[in-house]
């Protein structure tokens, strides 16, 4: 039986400190990745220079700006798409895999088929042991009972990217993911749009990986116990603009919108009581549910944006993409 070709995909910015420890971990692999690419996203901190001087068998793709993480993963899957890789393996830069994870997939792969187009493990934050649940969708995200997790592998219809394989099928048949969300959701999108082409979407429960949160801390008052993730306002404003897009121009039913506004005022309550930057947060949710209802998408806000929000400046859109060029 051939050994299928596997290429690693890493979306990468400023991530001179982190990425190390996932190279090396993809390096150490039982099951060896035959191609490691790293796409640089106009990084300022070295992160190219680090990786061609101490990992010269690592291929790196630079880009001229910040295309953020959507431009950047699907630049390194059309790449390994290209290089006829059978499945393309994604990571973000502080995502770090077991040893044996990529075995685990590959082994999990030959017992269900090739309908299935993705097959993701179980990302866990080890700090905090939170799990990065996949999700199932019914006209909205639905959680998977704890019966369907125990199983060995099961079938989700929204998996986080990082950790990933995608078969290169699923790129040949239904393209790249959306440049234009820039970040946030827009692994969510690509997983719903392999599904409505038949893919099948697998979770291999042994199958774990190391990722972070970001600036996540525990709330645990009486009758409300969860992990917050204390995003900054551009992140606010993709979360916000990219689920509303969904819910009114690519699955615009009745269901969909009713789930997608409780979601965001749930959400938007929390920011309220939990967020370091209440006020800014919320402005740029607003303003990302207007653009996501106008079908704005593209680059609108940058983390130079926030940065100068902090200092009492203001830019316009294409200032925010100039500073972050910059």
């Amino acid at each position: 039986m051939r050994i299928p070709s596997v290429a690693s995909v890493t979306v990468a910015y400023n991530a001179e400190s982190v990425l190390p420890r996932q190279l090396e971990a993809l390096l150490r692999q039982v099951c060896p990745v035959q191609e490691i690419v790293v796409v640089d996203n106009a990084s300022t901190d070295g992160t190219a220079a680090m990786v061609a001087g101490r990992y010269p068998q690592v291929t790196v793709l630079r880009m001229s700006e910040n295309l953020g993480q959507a431009g950047g993963w699907a630049a390194g899957l059309s790449y390994a798409a290209r290089k006829q890789h059978d499945w393309i393996w994604s990571f973000d830069n502080d995502t770090v895999p077991e040893a044996d994870t990529l075995e685990t997939l590959l082994k999990g792969v030959d017992t269900i088929g090739n309908e299935v187009g993705i097959v993701a493990p179980v990302p866990i934050h080890r700090e905090t042991a939170t799990c990065y649940m996949p999700y199932l969708w019914r006209d909205g995200y639905v959680k998977p009972s704890k019966e369907l997790f125990r199983n060995a592998i099961w079938f989700a219809d929204m998996v986080i990217a990082s950790g990933c394989l995608i078969r290169r099928d699923v790129v040949d048949s239904i393209g790249l993911p959306r440049s234009d969300f820039f970040i946030d959701f827009v692994d969510f999108e690509y997983c719903l749009r392999a599904r409505s082409h038949g893919y099948k979407i697998a979770v291999v429960s042994r199958a774990s990986i190391s990722h972070e949160i970001g600036n996540g801390r525990r709330i645990d008052i009486p009758g409300l116990r969860r992990l917050w993730i204390d995003q900054p306002p551009f992140r606010e404003y993709y979360i916000s603009r990219n689920l509303t897009y969904l819910a009114w121009w690519l699955r615009p039913n009745g269901a969909t919108k009713r789930s997608v506004i409780r979601h965001l005022v749930s959400h938007m309550a929390g920011v309220a009581l939990f967020s370091s930057r209440k006020l800014a947060c919320l402005i740029r949710m607003i303003q990302g549910f207007h653009d996501g209802l106008r079908g704005r998408l593209g680059i609108r806000l940058s983390p130079a944006s926030d940065s100068l929000q902090r200092q009492g400046g203001t830019l316009s859109p294409t200032e925010h993409i100039e500073a972050e060029k910059a």
